[in-house]
């Protein structure tokens, strides 16, 4: 299948680590992405390898029993071993601190230790069948000192390490979900819910599995992901998976269904906040945008996005001693039963050696969703997304998939609302920063600008001035796609920059679409700026009239004075010219120098009088001599008019 068929993939350059087949036991730590290959015999030998050669460790530990569990704490600075249900071992990595082991029991008498996370470099929770147990560790000390406890019957946990949320399961069928919330050595109890089971035929009853659960951060908010299996006796047996947000106050609630549209068995990861849904009979994934409201399904009940895709084919190279230069990568087996998948976006094969990042590829996503309204809104929420945006934007105005005005719009609509959110929250931060800090306010982070902020720029450059240039393509539709997103800009009142409006010029100039540029000026549909104005001057050739409409257009501006001046001196309108000046009262300031040069150049000797003239006139009402000063460097003009009227044509200073 061609490179377009895929939009998951695995990462390039996954974690390697020592397969299955050559350890005891592979672990995996969902807190610092790390996993650990454990070798038994004599001595525990241990490598730890992780997203960065940096957090990559090997070490050996005595052998004291089988590994149960072992993690490091953020940071690799102490390792936690759990080696049998009572108690957990801790080792020092900090350097200079005595690299000796240290232990602790649980509290809760006949508790047993299900397993425990690091909420801090130097805070732990037990989670026992009996409670959680949260304690602070004392490296210096070689102890730990029990900060809260809570009891509750658990059967197992699931920890997010992103919000240091901790998920028990309780009750006897396992459906009664209470989670526990850390933070800087403090534990709070969050609201209860309830996962509602699927009915299924009495006396059989049905119970929660860990494996049927998921804890993710989509969208800055913490949801419990739940995989219902339907029984065949219900109207719809296909599996569903449920999403119940869980708020760090206040009630969970339930607030999406995801349709999976078929039965077996299924993995969940979440990556650039899409659910990926993987299949593992049919060897796809399916992924669906929360964000993303389905038209003709109830409210938010989603069906997936895309259709059904496999993960792109990975080739695993061959290595060690028996590999061959020439061989060529073996191919990984996709979906294989010895994968595991952990949150958010990991997957393991512990037979392979391999962890990989799962990433989503989003040029092939263009053109599987036809909607293009549908399909910005999908690429605005994704993190790589504005090149891929601009191409739908290129393909939108070419060729056979050109769309109409009205798909245009909405586009340019959707853009340019992104664009004006982040302007704005770019404008409050500025005040802001500038009103100083009030009292009892937080410290104000920049807005982000993500990649979904496509201004001016980006869209004249990547898109409409290579598109104005199109042969196939009418210059009304040109026209008309330039005017529509002016006005979509105008919508929400952001300023066009000039480069687009001589955009529009030089499309009607080309055109000779004259009449309705004239159009366009007169009932400012382009917005006055010098630099328009100083482009509709140098179409003067072209169309006789700019050079009068660039005229106005100055005149208009009020500050654009000097620009007007030099317009009629460069075309030899030197009375004009000095007329404007003194009509807007500036002519005690004009350089004498700059018009007896223009009025030279004219070779008209009575208008070079006239000029001169004035200047004399203006030196002897200001200070009291119709001499010129040194610093205005008039002296060749003085010597050009005794030559030609005579010295004594120069006025004469006036006497008291």
């Amino acid at each position: 299948m061609s490179e377009e068929h895929y939009y998951l993939e695995l990462c390039e350059n996954p974690v390697q680590f020592e397969n299955a087949s050559s350890v005891n036991n592979v672990f995996f730590d969902e807190a610092n992405k790390q996993v650990f290959a454990v070798r038994s015999g004599g001595a525990t030998g241990v490598v730890v390898k992780g997203p960065e050669d940096k957090s990559s460790v090997a070490f050996r530990m005595d052998d004291k029993g089988e590994v149960k569990c072992i993690k490091f704490s953020i940071g690799n600075k102490i390792l936690a071993v759990q080696r049998t249900p009572k108690s957990v071992d801790f080792i020092n990595f900090i350097p200079d601190y005595p690299h000796l082991e240290f232990s602790q029991e649980c509290k809760m008498k006949n508790a047993s230790i299900l397993g425990f996370c690091w909420t801090n470099w130097n805070e732990i929770v037990f989670i026992t069948d009996q409670g959680i147990e949260f304690y602070q560790v004392l490296p210096d000390k070689r102890s730990l000192k029990l900060l809260k406890s809570q009891s509750i019957n658990v059967n197992w946990y699931m920890y997010c390490p992103e919000t240091a949320v901790i998920l028990l399961s309780t009750t006897f069928q396992g459906n009664v979900l209470q989670p526990f919330a850390f933070k800087s050595g403090t534990m709070s109890k969050m609201s209860k819910f309830e996962i509602e089971l699927p009915v299924v035929p009495k006396p059989a009853k049905l119970n929660l599995s860990e494996r049927d659960i998921a804890v993710a951060n989509i969208y800055g908010q913490l949801y419990v992901m739940y995989l219902k299996h339907h029984s065949r006796t219900t109207d719809s047996p296909c599996a569903e998976v449920i999403l119940y947000q869980l708020p760090r106050e206040g009630s969970c609630k339930k607030t999406n269904v995801l349709k999976l549209n078929t039965t077996g068995k299924f993995a969940l990861n979440v990556v650039d906040n899409l659910v990926v849904v993987h299949h593992q009979s049919t060897q796809t994934s399916i992924i669906f945008d929360i964000k993303l409201r389905e038209p003709d399904c109830a409210l938010n009940v989603h069906q997936p996005v895309l259709p059904p895709r496999s993960i792109h084919p990975y080739r695993i190279p061959l290595t060690g001693p028996s590999a061959v230069p020439s061989q060529p990568p073996v191919p990984c087996e996709l979906y294989s039963s010895s994968w595991s998948v952990f949150q958010p976006d990991i997957i393991i094969s512990a037979s392979e050696g391999y962890q990989w990042y799962l990433q989503v590829k989003l040029p092939p996503t263009v053109n599987l969703l036809q909607d293009k309204g549908k399909l910005i809104d999908f690429l605005l929420r994704r993190r790589d997304c504005k090149m891929v945006i601009l191409s739908v934007c290129s393909q939108m105005l070419n060729g056979e998939d050109k769309g109409s005005l009205p798909v245009v719009a909405t586009v340019f609509d959707k853009l340019n609302q992104v664009f004006k959110e982040y302007l704005e929250a770019e404008q409050t931060y500025t005040v802001a920063m500038e009103s100083g800090p009030s009292r009892g306010s937080t410290a104000r982070e920049r807005p982000v600008r993500t990649q979904a902020v496509i201004d001016q720029s980006d869209m004249y450059t990547h898109v409409l001035s290579s598109f104005t240039e199109k042969k196939d393509v009418s210059h009304k539709f040109i026209i008309a796609v330039l005017m529509e997103y002016i006005r979509s800009l105008n919508q929400v009142q952001i300023t066009v920059q000039h480069y687009l409006y001589e955009l529009v010029i030089k499309t009607l100039v080309h055109h000779s679409l004259f009449y309705m540029l004239h159009q366009f000026l007169q009932y400012h549909v382009l917005s006055d700026s010098k630099p328009l104005a100083c482009l509709l001057l140098s179409l003067e050739g072209t169309y006789p009239a700019a050079h009068q409409l660039s005229l106005d257009m100055l005149k208009r501006l009020s500050t654009a004075n000097d620009e007007i001046v030099e317009v009629l001196l460069s075309k030899q309108q030197v009375l004009g010219a000095l007329r404007f000046i003194r009509s807007v009262g500036g002519n005690d300031n004009i350089s004498a120098r700059k018009f007896l040069d223009a009025a030279l150049q004219t070779a008209d000797q009575m208008l070079f009088y006239t000029i001169f003239r004035f200047f004399e006139q203006r030196n002897l009402r200001l200070r009291g001599s119709p001499s010129f000063n040194p610093g205005e460097h008039c002296e060749e003009h003085v010597v050009y008019f005794k030559q030609v009227f005579g010295e004594q044509a120069l006025m004469k200073q006036a006497t008291v």
